[in-house]
């Protein structure tokens, strides 16, 4: 349904309000005459109006349809003015940027006073910025309140003999608060509501082949989005069905191997990067033979208020400083009492929505790697959360999640994720796509059988040793469940191509007690983030020390890990202990240089890893598993996540992020059973155990 007649009811509410605060914008603050008002906070304010002018103009294109008649040229202009002003470079010199914000506020304040102006009104350019999307879709409700904001703090930064700081923090509080109920269920309407297809709209209903479909997401369009469509384009139609056949097999296959009834569900969540829309659109035709309907919300959106990371449609950011510098502006309100307010009305947007919950069946995501590499810059000047709002944050998110679970149950959703290279990265993206395409499609039945193997002789094991070489300092002993009946129970999960594309590896979740050691890596990204020299240490399965060689002071590194990789926790146990056995995937990495820009997905395939965090079965630990022998997978739960059945509130911490030792930095991996019986795996890198000896042979290929 087209999205202008869709919130038709929402937008009419609040006409008079955006036309009012529009007008207001531009006649009192863009043309306005200030006389001698501060002109550092003049010059910023008249920037930010002015933005909302460029926004409420493609609103006004938007709703008379003109927007669709533009040219491409005429739409990369328009692109270019929204989003080409925090590109790069430019950013330094961009309000939105904090830093820039406390150097030219610093000239005329002081510097306490500068640096809370500084983190608020770089803020504000952030929240105002977030309309775009919304002109996009013809949704004046959300962007009435934004720009009603932006219009408040204005009055309170230009008023006299005012404490600015305080009434604006105190304006933010109630902007979050107020609009928190309706915001909210707009949110998780977004993620349930098969009738808000706008993105659906433009993949289903555009010429593909004409690139202008690309700018009406209201998302910064790259070169890597235009070059992306393009190389799909090329492609036969029977390659771009084989693409969507493998992504939608794998969801479908899930579900089978889970034991989970898909004929009660009729929503699939479809998660991808713009430039794929060919592959998309075939998929939404394969799901629709499973009777499944998708729904596709925007990450922008989401991320402003759930804090989540490329869980619906996206593009390339138009800068990744930007985004990071941005990530705990929630500092500026978050408290007890704002959380709570959260909690609650998400419980009432569940029982509201209750029945349409139990129709869905989970996401389906095409990942993609090699975009350009991003090491953050560290910056006091951005918002950062105090240690009591971390305290409280951490507690939202495990209750958010237990509710979410109440109406989303985990063991009756599925699940699959597969990944693709971008142009950006480099000269040899068409063969490295081509290479992605072979491992994603490798004959999961033969890895079937070599897995069977491995995990033959790790189920004999009372522990598991792994060890770097070649300067990877990583030493770690890995304690394993025991098992009560060999013959019925089995350890680790033998995983081929189905929720994880693409096949190879087997996983556990280990016994904490008796875990310890040093794992180490010397590079790897991490939720496109990069880690140097990464060290963490290991007692009882939990985290006690941690380091990486990013940053020239310790302290930095030491924060660094907390915040992106600890996610604020204290501490994270080993939630998963797992060997890949991808060597194709691996051989691919190391011929095309590209090791380092492997996403997860594929990486953990390419050498043992281990995952801090959660367990796999986080949440559906009581659902049975079994591998394709039959077998019951029983290390399901260990000494935290059991604690659900006490303490709900202590068994999770919601993230799960897989550490990978690649082969050229492992020295062995050796099974220990109580008999004292040395069992190889892997020596230098390469597989010993008989009936392994077939993973060899794709390092033939190395170059």
């Amino acid at each position: 349904m087209d999205y202008k007649i869709l919130f038709e009811k929402e937008n009419c509410e609040v006409n008079e309000r955006f036309d009012l605060v529009v007008s207001g914008i531009k006649s009192n603050i863009l043309n306005g005459d200030f006389g001698d008002s501060n002109k550092v906070l003049v010059d910023y304010f008249k920037y930010v109006a002015g933005l909302v002018d460029k926004i409420d103009k493609v609103y006004a294109n938007v709703v008379s349809g003109k927007l669709f008649d533009k040219s491409l040229e005429e739409l990369q202009v328009l692109n270019n003015d929204l989003f080409g002003d925090i590109v790069g470079e430019k950013y330094n010199c961009n309000y939105a940027n904090p830093s820039f914000m406390l150097s030219v506020l610093s000239d005329v304040f002081d510097e306490d006073v500068a640096e809370e102006y500084a983190k608020i009104l770089s803020f504000l350019v952030v929240e105002v910025r977030a309309c775009i999307p919304y002109a996009y879709e013809a949704r004046s409700y959300e962007m009435t309140i934004i720009l009603e904001l932006f219009s408040e703090l204005f009055n309170i930064f230009m008023e006299k003999d005012i404490d600015a700081v305080k009434a604006a923090k105190q304006a933010i509080y109630y902007y979050v608060s107020d609009y928190s109920d309706v915001i909210g269920e707009l949110r998780v309407r977004e993620q349930f509501d098969t009738d808000l297809t706008f993105a659906k709209d433009i993949i289903m209903n555009s010429d593909l082949e004409d690139l202008r479909y690309l700018y009406m997401y209201g998302e910064y369009v790259s070169n890597c989005e235009i070059e992306m469509a393009k190389h799909l384009n090329s492609l036969p139609e029977e390659d771009i069905v084989e693409m969507a056949r493998t992504y939608t097999e794998g969801y479908r296959k899930g579900f089978i191997a889970q034991g989970i009834d898909l004929s009660k569900k009729s929503i699939v969540n479809i998660r991808f990067r713009v430039g794929f829309e060919r592959v998309v659109r075939a998929a939404i035709e394969q799901f629709k033979e499973m009777g499944l309907d998708p729904v596709i919300y925007r990450t922008g959106v989401m991320a402003r208020f759930r804090g989540t990371n490329k869980v619906g449609y996206y593009s390339t950011s138009p800068n990744n400083q930007y985004d990071y510098d941005h990530r705990f502006d929630k500092a500026l309100f978050v408290d007890k009492a704002i959380l709570d307010k959260f909690l609650v009305n998400s419980r009432n947007t569940y029982e509201k929505y209750k029945d349409t919950l139990k129709k869905y069946a989970g996401p389906a995501c095409i990942e993609v790697f090699g975009e350009v590499p991003f090491e953050p810059q560290s910056k006091k000047s951005a918002c950062s959360l105090s240690d009591k709002q971390e305290k409280f944050m951490l507690e939202y998110q495990t209750n958010a999640a237990i509710l979410s679970n109440e109406f989303l149950k985990r063991d009756e959703i599925s699940f699959t994720i597969i990944a693709y290279p971008v142009p950006d990265i480099g000269d040899d993206f068409k063969e490295i796509f081509n290479e992605t395409v072979k491992v994603n499609t490798l004959d999961y039945k033969l890895y079937q059988g070599i897995q069977q193997t491995i995990i033959d002789a790790l189920d004999k094991g009372d522990y598991v040793c792994v060890k770097g070489m070649a300067g990877n300092k990583t030493d770690i002993k890995v304690n394993l469940y025991k098992l009560n009946d060999p013959s019925k129970e089995t350890i680790f999960e033998n995983c081929v191509a189905d929720v994880n594309i693409p096949v190879g590896e087997v996983f556990t979740s280990p016994v904490l007690k008796g875990t310890e050691g040093v794992l180490n890596v010397s590079e790897v990204y991490l939720n496109d983030l990069k880690y140097i020299d990464l060290e963490l240490t290991f007692k009882d399965g939990k985290v006690t020390d941690y380091r990486c060689g990013n940053f020239d002071n310790d302290a930095d590194g030491k924060k660094f890990i907390k915040e992106n990789l600890l996610y604020n926790h204290e501490t994270l146990p080993i939630g998963e202990f797992a060997i890949g056995t991808n060597t194709t995937a691996y051989v691919m990495g190391q011929n095309f240089g590209i090791a380092d820009k492997l996403p997860i997905l594929i990486a953990e395939k390419t050498g043992p890893h281990f995952a801090i965090g959660d367990t796999c079965y986080s949440m559906s630990e009581d659902l049975k598993v079994y591998n394709p022998d039959g077998k019951e997978i029983i290390a399901r739960d260990n000494e935290i996540s059991i604690l659900r059945k006490t303490q709900m509130d202590k068994a999770y911490f919601n993230c799960h992020t897989d550490i990978t030792i690649p082969y050229n930095e492992l020295g062995e991996i050796t099974v220990y059973t109580k008999d004292g019986e040395a069992i190889s795996i892997i020596k230098e890198g390469r597989f010993v155990l008989e009936g392994t000896e077939e993973l060899n042979k794709a390092f033939e290929a190395l170059a």
